[in-house]
């Protein structure tokens, strides 16, 4: 089993935590303790799943806690690749949950209106 690693960005308004390695019954409450910790009510949170190789049930639970802990405005997920967007197609929450194909356009989209105005990157 890959250890999972959890790193932890301030945003504008809010926070992005890069999750890799592997969410299963064993660490599953060490993401939702580690995100809520950091996460400021009404703010977003985007979850950076491009270095997440596995997620079993117990990971899907906590992502569907996660976003209701998040509301408003909610979890933004970014990057989900392989086995883990294939869990969340099959049981249709990627249906429910806010899906990005990548880190730039979830903090895009949970930003939103607090990005407005700020330089570009060079």
């Amino acid at each position: 089993m890959t250890p999972l690693r959890l790193e932890c960005r301030q945003l504008i308004t809010g926070v992005l935590i890069s999750v890799a390695g592997e969410i299963d019954c064993s660490n599953a409450g060490q993401l939702e303790s580690y995100t809520t910790q950091r996460h400021l009510h009404g703010q977003p949170v985007v979850l950076d799943l491009s270095g997440l190789t596995f997620m079993d049930s117990s990971g899907l639970h906590t992502l569907l806690r996660l976003d209701a802990a998040a509301r408003p405005p909610g979890l933004y997920l970014a990057a989900v690749h392989a086995m883990p967007a294939r869990v969340l197609q099959i049981t249709r929450v990627w249906d429910v949950l806010n899906v990005h194909p990548t880190v730039e356009e979830a903090v895009e989209a949970a930003l939103g209106d607090d990005i407005a105005g700020l330089p570009e990157s060079p």
